[in-house]
């Protein structure tokens, strides 16, 4: 992806002041998507908590679930 065409989404992000802020986010949601980080590190590299982290995900319409593709599978025989 282009620089510009990725400013260009960051800048229409509704979170955060910066466009340098809003860059980092998007890295960040991506690495989180990929498992390249944990929700910890996720929200320390944002310098928020993981609760308030979370949050802003869920404001985000962003799905996460700590569960591994395996677990889901086991908590799904449970019904």
């Amino acid at each position: 992806m282009e620089s510009s065409a990725l400013k260009e989404i960051a800048s229409g992000l509704p979170f955060f002041k910066t466009l340098n802020e809003r860059e980092k986010l998007l890295g960040v949601v991506g690495a989180l998507a990929l498992r390249q980080v944990s929700l910890s590190k996720a929200a320390e590299i944002m310098g928020m908590g993981k609760e308030a982290f979370l949050e802003l995900l869920d404001a985000m319409r962003v799905e996460f679930s700590y569960l591994e593709e395996s677990d889901v599978k086991t908590e799904v025989k449970w019904q």
